[in-house]
């Protein structure tokens, strides 16, 4: 009998990469509170200017809403049933972006109450195991299925090859006999490699260092106009028997009045140079170009907009590294997908199947950018010239997944 390492080992494992998991997750939905850093602003007054700032958010979801899967071609073991039967437009949406976000995140798979397998998308934060890094499915897992209120996991579960366990409140509960060879627990990776088989974060370190950078720029220009909107004033010159000065009528008031003294003299006005808030908007300027050149994106993404407005053909031009990560992503996910649908048809059909029955089985994606009239005009000149040199070359179906366009059925 194989030696697997037990729910323990996995418990201790996924503790020890949850607060990283957790931290991209804060950064994602802007809770993330930057450290105070700074010598001339007090904490007490940096608190009260607190910015927040969505350029993690921007990163992942203009990646995530590029990736649309479509189904797999040459479906000969019934997958793409599978997956229609289980919400297909909220689950790869949701997979697709907490894999974004965590690096990886995971697909429990369960037996219905119809013989359509359930399946369900589990955070990175909820989930571990160990992976085979041939096949990249988990050959012992486990994931929190349950909580309370405080947090505690009130269900969990337990995988290994050929049998589920449940756990109820930390103790053993009961047990479900499958035939699947892997563990019913698959991990959908983004950007995986042989040093880190769960692969990378859309949300890099270099990304959270632009952002909490930008915060503060925001925090201190927000400071600042408060002086800029309202600059120091000063008066020299005056008796010591004159009445003490209300400085709030001071500064907002349109005229004052000083008299002259006993000596006949008057005081002085002055006014301290107000200061230029250009210097925080070339600050904020640098880090988004640091954070556009981290992400693929542009400048026009993070709210710098240019004053020409772009064609499609620019656009696609400007976006030509978000397309190759959207490509990259589109090949990992596929596999990750791939895996689900061959244990969830082990599970429906009650039989082993071997994992190279399925290597026919091909992804198949929506285009990472929509095409446009010139762009079909060209792709339609382009078929027809390319049949006349090789007869069929194109056809129906090469046409759709080249333009994400379905046609009608003629039979």
């Amino acid at each position: 009998m194989e030696n697997y390492r037990g729910i323990n080992y996995l418990r201790d494992k996924l503790n020890q990469l949850k607060q990283r998991v957790s931290l991209r997750y804060d950064y994602y939905t802007m809770k993330h509170k930057i450290s105070q850093k700074g010598i001339t602003i007090p904490p007490e007054i940096r608190q009260k200017y607190e910015s927040t700032l969505g350029w993690c958010s921007k990163a992942v979801d203009n990646l995530a809403d590029r990736l649309s899967f479509k189904e797999f071609g040459d479906d000969y073991f019934g997958i793409n049933e599978i997956f229609k039967m289980n919400n297909p437009d909220v689950f790869f949406d949701s997979a697709i972006l907490s894999a974004l976000i965590s690096s990886c995140c995971f697909i429990y798979i369960s037996q219905g109450d119809d013989e359509i397998p359930r399946l369900q998308v589990i955070e990175g934060d909820q989930a571990t195991g160990i992976i085979d890094p041939i096949t990249n499915l988990l050959t012992e897992g486990y994931a929190i299925l349950n909580k309370d209120d405080n947090g505690n996991a009130t269900l969990e579960a337990y995988f290994i090859p050929g049998r589920t366990d449940y756990y109820v409140e930390g103790k053993y509960a009961y047990s479900y006999q499958n035939k699947a060879p892997y563990a019913l627990l698959v991990p959908i990776i983004y950007r995986p490699d042989a040093k880190r088989p769960f692969g990378h974060s859309r949300i890099t370190r270099a990304c959270m260092y632009y952002q909490s950078f930008a915060n503060r720029t925001f925090e201190r220009a927000d400071i600042t106009a408060e002086f800029y909107s309202f600059p120091q004033k000063y008066v020299v010159g005056l008796s010591n028997d004159a009445e003490p000065m209300d400085s709030w009528k001071a500064t907002i008031s349109s005229m004052l009045q000083f008299t002259k003294d006993e000596q006949g003299e008057s005081p002085k006005l002055g006014q301290f140079t107000t200061p230029s808030m250009s210097p925080f908007t070339e600050q904020l300027r640098t880090a988004a170009a640091g954070f556009a050149g981290e992400t693929g994106l542009t400048l026009d993404d993070l709210g710098f907009v240019s004053d020409n407005p772009s064609s499609s053909e620019a656009i696609k031009a400007s976006h030509e590294t978000l397309r190759m990560y959207a490509r990259k992503a589109q090949k990992t996910f596929g596999s990750g997908f791939l895996n689900v649908g061959y244990l969830a048809c082990c599970l429906r059909d009650d039989f082993a199947y071997r994992r190279n029955h399925f290597y026919n089985l091909k992804p198949k994606w929506q285009p990472v950018f929509e095409p446009d009239a010139a762009t079909l005009s060209s792709i339609g000149d382009g078929a027809i010239k390319i049949n006349q040199a090789i007869p069929g070359f194109f056809d129906s179906r090469t046409l759709s997944d080249l333009t994400g366009i379905e046609g009608a059925n003629n039979e």
